[in-house]
């Protein structure tokens, strides 16, 4: 399985004129599945979707490592979907 989403991560890159951009493909699924299972399955790809724009839009806009910005936003996501609801 890892194989595939490996290749499909390159194609995908490749098409968003991302080659080269170094994925954490068990970190990615691993945040899923925080947001799949605290919130509510269709979460999973609102969240990857929400943190890369947040990494993104922090680095371009404010200068910000993009492995520290998309660290934040990973945390941020992550203890989000953990954290108790009322």
């Amino acid at each position: 399985m890892l194989e595939v989403l490996e290749r499909w991560t390159a194609s995908l890159s490749a098409e968003l004129d991302l080659a080269g951009l170094d994925v954490d493909i068990d970190r990615v699924l691993a945040l899923a599945g925080v947001a799949a299972h605290a919130v509510l399955r269709p979460a999973a790809p609102l969240t990857t979707y929400l943190v890369g724009y947040a990494a993104g839009r922090a680095a371009a806009l404010d200068g910000a490592n993009e492995a520290e910005a998309t660290a934040r936003a990973f945390d941020a996501a992550s203890q989000l979907a953990r954290r108790p609801t009322a």
